[in-house]
């Protein structure tokens, strides 16, 4: 299928399973926020798992082909992964900074990072539970999951963002053996601490797809847009992707109105053009997001593009996030048209 279409990972969770202006009144947590959810502990995974499909049910009416969990049982996108790991301290909390400079509280490494067991294949196995169509689960990135820490255990960031991959790539083995058609990783902060992702978080990246043979991506943004309102024209780390064993490439242009001619330099890549702007609420046409694609269509096969927003979309309010998949998917086909000529 040409252009086929999917989320970057997350779908709004509803007001009813969680606080939703709790949650737009912070940056993504590191450690968890268990304040956040509204049902109580004991009916806390049903109830995520009742709004888990009402995410699969709405991205398969709305005709989305590649379909995620709307990663509903989340608190943000990397904390639930990342503080499920041995050598690492939740209960007693470090400070640090955020990608864009401010306090926030984060996990201690305090000793060797170790998975200790799968933490979403059950997610997964749930997922295709309940669709027919391809999936794809997201999972943090070892570089973002070391920034994201305070270390006081290894010698360097390379070092603990090495062990974090190694438990990334257990992760990703066994989310493709349980049936995953694409696993992505996602990685904002290599384009947060482009410096340090050239000494090794591509390395890292890498290290966390050894061995591993089904389709995967990466991702990379500027920032959830409600969050982060201004975006830079360009990308200070993205052409060096290239060099990485991911099949897919995320990127955000809607917002930032990236100048696609970057996208050059990821031949033989798989483009996931983002194409939604989440920093308006208004509902762009299908012929704005064409438009959008066809900007990269320019430096890109139209085999190689898939259609997605510009990042997860867990702080739109749920009617503006179906509006805007159901403009896209329209922009899809509209595009299968154009380019069968």
């Amino acid at each position: 299928m040409l252009f086929p279409t999917t989320l970057v990972g997350s779908y709004p969770q509803p007001e009813w399973l969680i606080d939703r202006q709790k949650l737009l009144k912070q940056y993504p947590p590191r450690v968890r926020a268990r304040e956040l959810w509204r049902i109580p502990e004991p009916y806390l995974a049903e109830a995520q798992d009742d709004a888990t499909v009402v995410a699969i049910r709405a991205q398969e009416e709305i005709g989305i082909d590649i379909v995620t969990d709307g990663e509903i049982r989340r608190e943000s996108y990397s904390n639930r992964f990342a503080t499920a790991l041995e050598g690492v301290d939740t209960d007693n909390p470090g400070q640090g900074l955020d990608r864009s400079g401010n306090p926030t509280i984060l996990p201690r490494i305090v000793g060797k990072i170790r998975r200790k067991h799968a933490v979403e294949v059950d997610d997964l196995i749930f997922l295709k539970k309940h669709t027919k169509k391809q999936v794809k689960i997201t999972v943090p990135g070892p570089f973002t999951m070391s920034e994201q820490a305070k270390n006081e255990y290894y010698q360097s960031g390379a070092e603990a963002a090495m062990d974090y991959a190694v438990a990334v790539n257990e992760e990703i083995k066994d989310l493709f053996a349980a049936g995953a058609d694409v696993v992505q990783v996602d990685e904002p902060w290599m384009q947060a601490r482009p410096e340090k992702a050239r000494e090794y978080g591509l390395a890292a990246l890498n290290r966390a797809l050894e061995g591993v043979t089904g389709t995967t991506a990466v991702h990379i943004c500027f920032g959830y847009a409600a969050l982060i309102h201004t975006r830079p024209s360009g990308y200070s780390f993205l052409p060096e992707f290239a060099g990485c064993r991911c099949a897919q490439v995320s990127i955000e242009t809607a917002q930032s109105k990236l100048d696609c001619a970057v996208l050059e330099k990821l031949k033989g890549k798989q483009i996931m053009v983002g194409c939604i702007d989440l920093a308006d609420h208004a509902i762009e046409t299908p012929e704005t997001v064409a438009g959008r694609i066809r900007k990269a269509l320019k430096h890109v096969a139209p085999g190689n593009v898939i259609l997605a927003p510009d990042c997860g979309m867990k702080y739109l309010p749920r009617a503006v996030a179906d509006g805007k998949l159901r403009s896209m998917v329209a922009a899809a086909r509209l595009l299968r048209v154009e380019y069968k000529k």
